[in-house]
């Protein structure tokens, strides 16, 4: 199946905390307002249902600093804290106070660690095919390899690409995605096939813009944080796990949950894909999650 057109959004720019240019996006809808934290190197267009006019909800994202038409901080800066400061720059200049939180795969990091630094900030979280730090152990988690072991490979192989992906570029960002191609893709079965071709041939196409280099830098640059302390959690959280996700293990967030008093778990028949795979389910867990946070 295909999509008629993609979701219309605005774009503009916000200045962090130390300078850089970050590009905004919204949708500009009516509703309850939902700060979108992505993945790593990953663009509106993975959150479909959200970014519909008649999904009832107001979002505001960011694309990550040297992505998107974010610019690459002038000091080469990318951590944990600066991608929170990015997160709080973007809602001051919203004027969001406070909101829920729809994040995905490291973006899930990036929001638990805003809820424990600006606890005021965050009313909720919507944790979809991502923990709460401690990222890369949680890797390769359906294909029982040890959390140790599969840290030390997913972090040489983003230190490998750091280098290497100077050759890739020219390679990943001629690549002509199409109809046809994209559902090569969703057919190799590392995308669930019930994802909608239109819709990612649109996610691909942004994401592939990405210097590989660069998304390497992006990736090693939360490798190095250790899980995120839930304890002082208190506010409504939901997880969405995929049960064949190799990148987020299914159990790991069925452990964060259960240290979340009151937090709700879903499992999918899904991979890391879940927003574009899912869309209507995601959006369904979003509003249930506005309801428990009020």
């Amino acid at each position: 199946m295909t999509s008629p057109t993609p979701a219309l959004l605005r774009y503009y720019d916000v200045k962090s905390a130390d300078g850089t240019r970050i590009r905004a996006w919204t949708n500009d809808g009516d509703g309850p307002t939902v700060l979108v934290s992505n993945g790593l190197g990953t663009n509106p267009h993975a959150w479909p249902s959200l970014l519909r006019a008649d999904s009832g909800v107001r979002v505001v994202g960011w694309n990550h600093r040297g992505t998107g038409g974010s610019a690459r901080p002038a000091d080469g800066r990318v951590d944990l804290d600066s991608f929170v400061e990015d997160a709080i720059a973007v809602m001051d200049d919203a004027g969001i106070d406070a909101c829920v939180v729809a994040a995905w795969s490291t973006g899930v990091t990036i929001a638990f660690e805003i809820a424990a630094r600006h606890p005021e900030r965050v009313t909720g979280i919507l944790a979809v095919a991502g923990v709460p730090g401690n990222t890369f152990s949680t890797m390769l988690a359906p294909l029982r390899i040890p959390p140790v072991l599969a840290r030390g490979l997913m972090v040489g192989l983003s230190r490998t690409v750091t280098v290497t992906g100077h050759v890739l570029a020219p390679v990943t960002r001629r690549v002509p995605w199409t109809n046809l191609t994209t559902d090569l893709v969703r057919q190799s079965r590392f995308i669930n096939p019930a994802a909608d071709t239109a819709e990612l041939r649109v996610l691909l196409q942004e994401f592939f813009t990405t210097h590989p280099a660069w998304y390497a830098k992006l990736a090693l640059s939360v490798s190095r944080h250790a899980r995120v302390s839930l304890s002082e959690i208190d506010i409504p959280v939901t997880f969405l796990a995929g049960r064949w996700d190799v990148l987020t293990g299914a159990r790991d967030m069925l452990t964060a949950s259960q240290r979340i008093k009151g937090s709700r778990y879903r499992e999918l028949n899904a991979t890391h894909f879940i927003p574009i795979e899912f869309p209507d389910i995601v959006l369904e867990e979003l509003k249930e999650l506005l309801t428990r946070a009020g």
